[in-house]
């Protein structure tokens, strides 16, 4: 807000809300709950032995059911029924109000089946710290309606709206000043028209933006109607303690942080409790045991796990000084690549069209004749060359970067992809043959 941060705390659920914020956390295996194990029954024969009941195929999504099952089913306990019946009758209604009012998804008409190992134990429904499971939720529902492509919010969102109601006067509704417990029943015959939803939402946008810090109530809970009404439970300094506490708020596979000490102005200034970490005990010494016996602790051959460490490393290294790369050894089984490259090349496009100058050279070398010269006809061709008069000079090689670059010349030969033509390969391959000259009468 432009006067500071604020949040709904652990202490807004057990005044909003009433529900317990000290206690077991709220969490369990979901993976394979269709075949959750409980004395060798599945989900759905558990369910049907809890509630008397077993869904059809149509009222079923995958692990949850329809709420219109609940309605239908359980909508009201007959007069004189026996225990067993009004245990049903509780666990249904327990299943429903934490399916579609503390633990909502966005459809708001189903309930998870994830409820049954709770509502099995009714006895030990209460000591779950179900206050802390519900806020977490809402904080992770509130950071995920935060997304650019989100336009629904899930989570309790009464919880949310009541706490709107009690902290920004603005915003709350006139003509509900009676108290009760829990505070969010104060509002409990709320509930704006769809005429009203569109003006109030505009204001609400208004209004924020020209928020003071006296239209903000930081301690809306030290009043004494507040006082008169809440429960002495909620009193309790193991309770008050927990509200003052920066720890973690888990539900299942949700898991968000209490950070009250962003907004001490909301309990007086008081000092933050914080818990020391309790460094890790390691493993225990049985599982260790299993471990070797049953687990691989190396996944990599022997041969590639000794130490680098331990090779010696050679007096000439350090005499190189930091500049000089040490000389690398060859191994002996690993062929030269250039070898290779060139002998895949033989008797291909690529290696015919590299040999094809030699050819045509060797051709005009033997039209040339023994003693070096020229068949008429050819002299205007050859002056026209402008780089010499050696044949193997029309090359394209030669063309392009000039006669003092000419493979027949030796000094350039090392550098260049064909030996000059006074190489023996070339001698071996190819002899000139000599021509009778004709001698004019």
């Amino acid at each position: 807000m432009p006067f500071g941060e604020c949040t709904i705390t652990l202490q807004d659920v057990a005044y909003q809300l009433g529900l317990p914020v000290d206690g077991r956390y709220v969490s369990g295996c979901l993976l394979e709950f269709q075949i959750y194990i409980q004395g060798g029954r599945s989900a759905w024969v558990w369910f049907q032995e809890l509630l008397g009941v077993t869904p059809p195929p149509s009222q079923v999504q995958k692990y949850a059911v329809n709420c219109s099952l609940f309605q239908e089913t359980f909508g009201e306990c007959p007069d004189g029924a026996d225990d067993e019946t009004v245990r049903r009758y509780v666990r249904a209604y327990i299943m429903m109000l934490l399916g579609t009012q503390l633990f909502a998804d966005k459809s708001g008409n189903r309930v998870h089946i994830r409820w049954l190992p709770y509502v099995a134990r009714l006895e030990e429904m209460g000591t779950y710290s179900w206050g802390s499971a519900a806020l977490a939720w809402l904080y992770r529902c509130m950071c995920r309606v935060a997304n650019r492509h989100v336009v629904k919010l899930a989570g309790p969102l009464q919880l949310l709206q009541s706490w709107i109601f009690w902290r920004f006067p603005l915003f709350r509704p006139a003509g509900y000043e009676t108290f009760s417990w829990p505070l969010a029943s104060r509002w409990s015959g709320y509930n704006p028209s769809g005429s009203e939803k569109g003006p109030r939402v505009q204001m609400w946008r208004l209004r924020i933006d020209r928020l003071q810090d006296r239209e903000f109530i930081w301690m809306p809970y030290s009043s004494p109607d507040v006082l008169q009404v809440v429960h002495p439970e909620a009193l309790e300094h193991r309770h008050m303690a927990l509200w003052r506490s920066v720890t973690s708020l888990i539900y299942f596979a949700v898991i968000e942080w209490h950070q009250i000490d962003r907004v001490l102005p909301q309990f007086g200034g008081e000092t933050v409790l914080r818990f020391d970490v309790v460094a890790d005990p390691g493993p225990s010494h049985e599982f260790l045991e299993w471990w070797l016996q049953h687990g691989k602790r190396f996944l990599s051959p022997d041969m590639h796990l000794g130490d680098p460490r331990a090779v010696p490393i050679p007096v000439e290294a350090s005499q190189r000084g930091v500049g000089r790369v040490p000389d690398m050894d060859r191994p002996e089984d690993v062929p030269d690549r250039r070898r290779v490259e060139r002998r895949t090349r033989v008797g291909t496009r690529r290696s015919q069209r590299d040999w094809n100058w030699l050819e045509h050279a060797m051709d005009d070398d033997d039209d040339a004749g023994p003693a070096g010269g020229r068949r008429r006809g050819q002299g205007g061709r050859r002056r026209g060359r402008g780089t010499g008069d050696h044949p193997c000079c029309d090359h394209p090689c030669v063309r392009a970067s000039g006669p003092t670059s000419s493979p027949c010349h030796p000094q350039s030969y090392p550098a260049r992809r064909h030996p000059p033509l006074h190489h023996p390969t070339i001698r071996l391959r190819r002899q000139p043959v000599e021509r009778p000259v004709k001698r004019s009468a």
